[in-house]
């Protein structure tokens, strides 16, 4: 049959019939192709497909007899019972895991100075250390009693003299209140929770009982088929920062490697072949490694899950989800955080067994209290100039952090301050490893005074110098507020942040007045009145719109001598 390639307004319309369902084909083209194209169907329809395969053999179709005899045979489909799978699923498990070798949690003898101290001398203890916190999230039992905490690391590792030895080498003096009061339950094989503000030690809280949890299994190392510890971390910037200090603390020859998106996978991949004791990754490019059967998981025996809440907010849960069904559900797992929304709870429940919980501070989301917030209320047009006035007025030991919302807004204002003859480097996901590694090392060891970043930078970076954080936009929601604000006033140092607030933000603003409250800073009674209208607005948009769309509640931009928060 031709094909008709010129369109006429004439089409002729062909009827087609099938079972309950009529259509209607239109077929355009000259009346000579029309024609034949109508008889063609016709017949088609008329003699119930024979024109094309009539049973005796004739065919014009390039299929063979059998295959178009097989085509007609309906093939029964495998059907999944999802019930049965739910109901088996310990079963199932249990068979996977039915061959793993045994495994050791317990190290903990408690040091008799700790074991002889009172519950009151304790509690005290608790308050006089940043309000230290500790609960029992077993479900369904009474309470299991609390570990007192190690005031001293001889209390803790006295009987690990190599860790001591690593301690003194280092140069502390005490441990930190998260330390104190984690030690203890890790080194007597719980789970454990650890909710702590950023630059409060939970690295070596978690790092060092792995140490001694790792040289106590019963596997010997040369017989196991991976790592033993693997931490998982959000960003590349903070597995680097891991692996620096796990380095710092060597014990009984471990080898450590970071795994992390953007690096060399080829080199990873070989490092991991030539034999590692403690994998620290970054999600997404381990799920690579373990989905490609590159990594091999089953004998993890301690996990840490750091900077949960972080995680969960790159979206990182369905991979965590994957890698952590390769690995042994018997193990020890430890959580940290500096926050404890309902994503981190949901996801402690579903790969924590029986944890403890040790905060400190409060559960209640609040910024570090050595950290002076100042908040400023302006225009979009307005910030550049805000954050030049800033930098002009920098003293020469000052260092500032100052945070964007945008990578691109990074390249922007280090681009300027390059041309004005600013040192300044930028950080932002879109660099290449290399560039990014090479900006913190600047920014650390002082070269450079003035870093740009996105939000990349609000967790992991562990630079005690910084001075000031300007966060020229606001962050997305006031977790991350409060973690960029930690990113000075660190280790024991006094710190300044400054945060331009506009129009745009104002949704911010109820959130934004409880953390400036909690930690004894001032209000701008513009911030007060912006989170009035804020909720004004809510109020009527519920009342007139309740299905969520937007009011027309808004603001009005007085322009730039003056603005009316007003509608």
């Amino acid at each position: 049959m031709g094909c008709a390639t010129l369109l006429t307004f004439d089409p002729w319309p062909a009827p087609v019939n099938k079972g309950d369902y009529e259509g209607e084909v239109v077929i355009f083209g000259s009346p000579t192709a029309q024609q034949k194209a109508k008889e063609l169907i016709e017949d088609l329809v008329a003699d119930g497909g024979s024109r094309f395969y009539d049973g005796g053999g004739r065919s014009d179709s390039v299929w063979s007899s059998s295959q178009l005899k097989a085509s007609n045979v309906t093939q029964p489909r495998a059907t999944i019972d999802w019930n049965a799978i739910r109901e088996n699923k310990d079963k199932y498990e249990e068979l996977k895991w039915k061959d793993i070798p045994p495994m050791k949690k317990k190290f903990y003898i408690e040091n008799e100075c700790v074991s002889t101290r009172t519950t009151e001398e304790v509690r005290e203890w608790r308050k006089e250390n940043n309000n230290i916190f500790v609960d029992d999230l077993k479900e369904g039992e009474e309470k299991r009693p609390f570990l007192n905490p190690c005031c001293t690391f001889l209390e803790a590792f006295e009987l690990y003299p190599e860790i001591m030895e690593n301690i003194k080498r280092v140069g502390f003096i005490k441990p930190t209140p998260i330390q104190s009061q984690a030690w203890p339950v890790l080194l007597s094989g719980e789970d454990l929770i650890a909710i702590a503000q950023t630059g409060t030690g939970k690295t070596l809280a978690y790092l060092l009982p792995g140490f001694i949890h790792m040289d106590g299994q019963p596997v010997p190392r040369n017989e196991r088929s991976g790592p033993g510890m693997l931490v998982l971390t959000p960003t590349r910037e903070l597995a680097l920062q891991i692996e620096t200090e796990c380095n710092k603390y060597r014990y009984k020859g471990y080898k450590s490697i970071c795994i992390y998106g953007g690096g060399d996978r080829k080199g990873q991949i070989n490092l991991v072949k030539s034999g590692v004791d403690i994998v620290i990754a970054t999600p997404g490019r381990l799920n690579d490694l373990q989905m490609n059967e590159l990594i091999s998981l089953a004998s993890v025996t301690y996990l840490v899950l750091d900077e949960a809440d972080r995680m969960l907010d790159m979206g990182f849960e369905p991979q965590i989800m994957k890698i952590l069904l390769d690995i042994r559900p018997d193990r020890q797992t430890v959580m940290t955080s500096a926050t404890w929304p309902t994503g981190v709870r949901r996801l402690s429940k579903s790969y924590l067994k029986d944890p403890m919980m040790v905060y400190v501070g409060t559960l209640d989301l609040a910024a570090v209290d050595t950290v002076q917030q100042t908040v400023l209320i302006v225009i979009e047009e307005e910030k550049k100039s805000y954050l030049y006035d800033f930098i002009r007025n920098m003293l020469p030991d000052d260092k500032v952090l100052i945070f964007v919302g945008k990578k691109i807004m990074a390249d922007d204002l280090s681009s300027d301050m390059c041309l004005q003859g600013l040192a300044v480097q930028s950080l932002h996901g879109d660099r290449e490893q290399c560039d990014r590694e090479e900006a913190l090392k600047d920014f650390k060891d002082s070269r450079v005074r003035i870093l740009v970043a996105t939000d990349l930078a609000s967790r992991g970076l562990d630079v005690h110098d910084i001075t000031h954080v300007f966060n020229f936009d606001f962050p997305r929601n006031i977790e991350e507020y409060v973690h960029r604000i930690g990113r000075t006033g660190r280790a024991g140092r006094s710190g300044a942040a400054v945060t331009l607030v506009t129009r745009e933000n104002w949704r911010m603003a109820p959130e934004l007045i409880p953390i400036l409250e909690r930690s004894g800073q001032e209000v701008p009674d513009e911030l007060v009145l912006m989170a009035e209208r804020y909720e004004k607005h809510k109020r009527e948009k519920d009342m007139y719109d309740p299905r969520g769309g937007q009011g027309r509640v808004g603001w009005r931009d007085g322009g730039r001598g003056g603005r009316d928060w007003g509608h």
